[in-house]
């Protein structure tokens, strides 16, 4: 058989940071835009250069992050753990039950699924792994440092996954399309993998002016009523026999009713609740109407941002790895002796094991075919678990319109779909701002064109202007 292998560039590889993964079809994938068209909107610059994401769009992800639905549970994420017939083996996040939707998450799916397929099989084998993204990476970087003879099978025409970095000479930084958030609670061994491999990240703990909430006729620096009146509702709602949604558990807590009864002075307690779910959704990927209330968390700890360009990690992992990129796995089928792939060539490998670590989305999707059909505690899984949207949306300004050093900005009381965004110029001192939005605010974003969305996000920003 015959694939067509491409290389990739260190130099165009880069980022992330909360989700993870590949997949296996054609590739929508996100990328830089071009400079969209010059639309006259109050005091807010044209930016001179705008890059966004599409992930529920991209047949390659179906979406950025699994999450807990209501009524899914730990176990779903086990059995979607669980190898067939010790020939095939799973990996990604949505595998992982102690760091589900996190690049970490997915890392240690990999080291995982690689160690429990190396204890079965003999390192005299072929193996194959479905997806160059960090579940991927670190399967293979671990099957190769066992003597496995390896070969990654990835379906984009570059590696990384749902960790996307692009560099252009246009742009003074690594554009994160991806993830790129870290936890300082739980990412250390990441932060230590980025400062070995000399990759730069901002904390914001600490950053001069760190948060402004800001309506379009007041600002306040802090929100002392949303973390709050969530965590009410969940303690509320461990409480109860039976799983129910955040926005349910808000209501029946009575924790919504506080909110709208509490006053700041400044903003209404209702608005800053939603704007604090808003943020939930730039984490999850979903609506509070969707989020489990027994499984959802925040620790509100300011997050580390990658700026230096996160898929290198990746790259360092497949270093002497055996990698085909533009190749897509339509089928799976197994047996107790071996495996075989048809691949989009039209063309199959036949391999002794294999580890499939394409997104969940991909999976609910139905993008790869399993013969014989996936055992009924992994369908079970997959329709249970939800696969939730977060994007970003990268604007590059000639130089700051706002006067704000506040490095994370709320919007508040608003109709608009990107309500959280980040100032990188107090950190990196380039005039970039970027928005994360998540849910449906972000598959209604993805509907606009460029010159659309720039319009609405020139009016979005008025309230920053200077």
């Amino acid at each position: 058989m015959s694939f067509t292998r491409r290389t990739f560039l260190l130099g165009a590889a880069s980022g992330a940071s909360v989700l993870v993964v590949t997949a296996c079809t054609v590739d929508a994938g996100p990328a830089p835009t071009a400079t969209p068209t010059n639309t006259p909107s109050g005091s807010v610059p044209a930016p001179a250069g705008m890059a966004r994401s599409a992930w529920s769009s991209d047949s390659f992800a179906r979406g950025s992050v699994s999450y807990m639905a209501v009524g899914s549970t730990v176990e779903h994420r086990d059995a979607l753990g669980q190898p067939l017939l010790d020939r095939v083996f799973f990996a990604g996040e949505a595998t992982s039950a102690d760091h589900p939707g996190t690049v970490i998450g997915a890392q240690l799916s990999g080291n995982r699924a690689a160690t429990t397929l190396a204890d079965a099989g003999s390192s005299a084998e072929r193996v194959a792994v479905i997806g160059a993204g960090a579940a991927g990476g670190e399967a293979a970087r671990v099957l190769s440092l066992r003597g496995y003879d390896v070969v990654v099978i990835e379906a984009r025409n570059r590696v990384g996954g749902r960790i996307h970095s692009r560099t252009d000479d246009s742009w003074p930084l690594p554009v994160e399309l991806g993830a790129w958030r870290l936890s300082p609670a739980s990412d250390g061994d990441i932060l230590s993998e980025l400062a070995r491999l000399d990759i730069s990240s901002v904390a914001l703990e600490g950053a001069t002016g760190e948060s402004i909430f800001r309506s379009p006729s007041a600002e306040i620096e802090a929100d002392p009523v949303g973390a709050p009146a969530v965590a009410t509702a969940l303690g509320w709602a461990r409480a109860q026999p039976r799983d129910q949604s955040l926005e349910s558990s808000l209501d029946a807590s009575g924790a919504a009713a506080a909110a709208a009864g509490s006053d700041t002075g400044e903003v209404s307690g209702a608005e800053l609740l939603e704007q604090y779910l808003h943020r939930l959704s730039t984490l999850y990927g979903a609506e509070a109407s969707d989020l489990s209330s027994w499984f959802t968390t925040d620790d509100g700890a300011p997050p580390i941002l990658v700026t230096g360009g996160f898929t290198a990690v990746i790259t360092d992992a497949l270093d002497g790895v055996e990698t085909f990129l533009s190749t897509t796995v339509l089928g799976v089928s197994y047996n107790d002796r071996s495996v075989s792939l048809r691949l989009g060539t039209g063309e199959s490998l036949t391999v002794d094991r294999v580890i499939v670590t394409v997104p969940l989305g991909v999976l609910q999707d139905e993008g790869m075919e399993f013969d014989p059909i996936l055992p009924f505690a992994h369908r079970t899984a997959i329709a249970a678990l939800g696969m939730g949207t977060i994007d970003t949306v990268w604007l590059r300004f000639e130089e700051p319109f706002w006067t704000t050093d506040a490095t994370a900005w709320s919007l508040v009381g608003t109709d608009d779909d990107i309500t959280t965004w980040f100032n990188l110029e107090p950190l990196t001192g380039e005039a970039v701002l970027v928005g994360i939005v998540g849910g449906e605010a972000a598959r209604r974003m993805e509907a606009l064109d460029d010159d659309e969305l720039v319009a609405s996000l020139r009016q979005t920003l008025a309230p920053f202007a200077s």
